[in-house]
């Protein structure tokens, strides 16, 4: 029992607590407010503690170090979890791309996870997302990411970021999958377009204002439910992408 409450790997148990706690304030799934920040905290707790006992623990002092130690876990846990939720973000920039050309850039809604406001295509796709990482079981192995982020990077070692191109390379991945996602419906959308321009030049009777945005919206629907197949997919290298994003920084930081 004494050995269980050794008083000296207590600081040790703090840093390892102040990673988690952050890691799951920004990671997908377990940063929503309807979770009960009651429940947060008892789930990183509890993954903290198991942690704890699974690493071989150094001995810390509490000084003007273990301060900083306490910064740098709060950091790699904010940048493992913000990394994570590109996956959403990148839907969602795919769905306002689809929304603006659909007429549907207005008619924003308010994200009940999150409280920001999102396109209405773009909420589609996220629920959608949510749905297919619940059913891999994505917050399982983002929980594996973050232990594993543990042996990557002890708790005594100091962060290195010798290759500063990862984050925009990260980025610009990102925006090129949004694109992917948006480009097959964008893509009906702009020949629909083209041919709306020529009818209005021979046939200038027709209101094309009037006619247009009905159109547009049936051939966006249509597109969306021929191209939810390869939706699924792409979100499934979306997610893969994520996981070796994460491991990836992990073994920057880490000078590996």
């Amino acid at each position: 029992m004494l050995e269980l409450l050794n008083i000296n790997q207590l600081p040790a148990f703090i840093l390892i607590l102040i990673r988690i706690m952050a890691f799951l304030a920004t990671v997908p799934i377990f940063s929503y407010r309807n979770i009960p920040a009651q429940l947060k905290i008892g789930v990183g707790f509890f993954i903290a503690w198991v942690t704890f006992y699974a690493l071989d623990i150094p001995e810390l002092a509490v000084d003007g170090m273990f301060l900083l130690l306490a910064l740098k876990e709060a950091l790699i846990g904010l940048m493992l979890g913000l990394l994570a939720f590109l996956i959403l973000t990148a839907i969602q920039i795919a769905g306002g791309f689809i929304d603006f050309q659909m007429g549907f850039a207005i008619a924003n809604v308010v994200d009940p996870q999150t409280g920001a406001q999102s396109p209405i295509i773009g909420q589609y796709f996220y629920t959608i997302a949510i749905l297919f990482l619940l059913t891999v079981d994505a917050h399982h192995l983002f929980l594996n990411g973050v232990m594993y982020s543990f042996e990557a990077l002890q708790l005594d070692q100091p962060i290195q970021l010798d290759n500063p191109e990862f984050i925009l390379q990260v980025f610009s991945q990102m925006f090129l999958m949004a694109f992917q996602l948006a480009l097959p419906i964008v893509g009906c959308l702009f020949l629909v377009d083209v041919a709306l321009g020529m009818i209005a030049r021979t046939v200038p009777q027709l209101n094309v204002f009037v006619v247009g945005l009905p159109l547009k919206i049936l051939v966006s629907f249509a597109t969306l439910f021929v191209f939810m197949a390869f939706y699924i997919t792409i979100v499934q290298r979306l997610f893969q992408f994520t996981l070796e994003s994460m491991q990836n920084l992990m073994q920057i930081l880490g000078g590996g």
